[in-house]
């Protein structure tokens, strides 16, 4: 190559260093990584002081993954260290996966939002008229029926034909889709609307569809898969003022779209990746919108602790909690089950998100999430482009 070409390919990296598109992007990696630099320490801090077993978390962008951080062991016998490929049990953070394979069967044309429930499940029935129910108002948690109806049949693991038999004793307390009613049974009557309408399992579409394209390797459904795994977190509960590991209880594994999948780390910072729009073409952005359009209002949330200092207006979208935190806004879900809780949200604005998992059922995750979002909105910018998810706080169809 000669001196002349050398010297114009310099003197056009030193243009594009000098471009404000160039210094921008650099600029907001630096912070993106400073930010994950000091919420690492305090991650770490916070753990040691609660005397966590177990713990991940995951900072992610649209363009992937900014940080991987762990701490503590997999049991109390410290023998195996917690690493980013651990499987944790994600709880009801599931519901975002099943919202988002309905999303996109939908979007091949396999059913659609405002169908009735009891056109592919015939056999649910409730004391009214059960046609009234549609698939949007399952997953937007708007049913009308009583909330968390028949979880203590779960726990004590009735099978769900069981369980189903007894929504029979079911009432509305509202009109479908004018109040929220939390639900993980019902939640999770989704299944066998997918498996009717593609004859094929749950599972495995949740594979084909999700997993896979997003090479979520370690990613899975259901209590076999877990256990089978060597790598997974074992479950945990306070006896005596100490962590106690105990048996992985298989119940909740019964309604996987409400909380059946299994996830590491780095698999959450893939799926938080898709979730901002850094693989369309898996989830494209219209999918997320429709999924993160707030529909009926959650006010007890704005009195959970460490989040209720920050949070002025609270929503269910489908499969996703749309928080307002004064005037930023992010997507947001939890889990608990035994031994297990698990955190996730993002911010359209931001461009930024996070995941946390433990293996522990400490109140302590939510206090290092909402502190994760207090020092994104002091240090990051907003990206002026962003839309606003909660640009109407009007229930909408999707």
């Amino acid at each position: 190559m000669k001196k002349r070409t050398l010297t114009v390919i310099g003197l056009f990296c030193l243009y594009l260093q000098a471009s404000p598109l160039y210094s921008s992007q650099n600029g907001s990696q630096a912070v993106e990584e400073e930010l994950a630099r000091q919420f690492t320490a305090y991650f770490k801090k916070r753990v040691i002081e609660e005397n966590v077993t177990g713990a991940a978390f995951v900072v992610a962008t649209p363009e992937g993954l900014v940080e991987i951080g762990t701490a503590g062991y997999t049991d109390t016998s410290r023998k195996h260290a917690i690493n980013e490929n651990t499987i944790f049990r994600i709880a009801s953070v599931s519901k975002t996966f099943a919202a988002g394979l309905t999303a996109v069967l939908i979007s091949e044309g396999e059913f659609g939002w405002d169908d009735r429930v009891v056109s592919y499940v015939p056999d649910f029935r409730i004391n009214g008229d059960a046609g009234k129910v549609r698939i949007r108002h399952v997953l937007g948690q708007s049913t009308g029926l009583i909330p968390h109806a028949y979880d203590n049949l779960i726990e004590d693991g009735l099978p769900m034909e069981r369980i189903q038999e007894q929504y029979r004793k079911l009432t509305y307390i509202c009109s479908p889709g004018h109040c929220y009613s939390y639900q993980n049974s019902i939640f999770s009557l989704i299944e066998p609307v997918i498996e009717t309408t593609t004859r094929r399992s749950y599972t495995e579409l949740m594979n084909e569809k999700i997993f896979e394209p997003l090479d979520m390797r370690t990613a899975s459904v259901g209590y076999d898969s877990f256990v089978s795994n060597p790598n997974h977190a074992k479950p945990h509960v306070k006896s005596r003022g100490q962590w106690k590991t105990v048996r992985v209880k298989p119940n909740y594994y019964r309604v996987a779209p409400a909380a059946g999948v299994n996830a590491s780390a780095l698999d959450m910072g893939k799926w938080l990746t898709a979730q901002m729009g850094g693989n369309p073409e898996v989830i494209r952005p219209e999918v997320i919108e429709t999924l993160t359009r707030p529909r009926v209002k959650t006010t007890r949330d704005k009195r959970r602790k460490y989040w209720r200092d920050m949070i002025s207006d609270a929503h269910y979208g489908l499969g996703w909690r749309v928080y307002r935190l004064g005037k930023n806004e992010i997507a947001y879900h939890s889990g608990w089950v035994s031994g297990y809780r698990a955190d996730i949200a993002w911010s359209e604005e931001y461009k930024i998100g996070i995941a946390v998992l433990m293996n522990v059922e400490g109140s302590s995750i939510s206090e290092i999430t909402t502190k994760f979002w207090q020092m994104a909105f002091e240090m990051l910018q907003p990206d002026p482009d962003a839309g606003q998810m909660l640009a109407s706080t009007k229930t909408a169809s999707p």
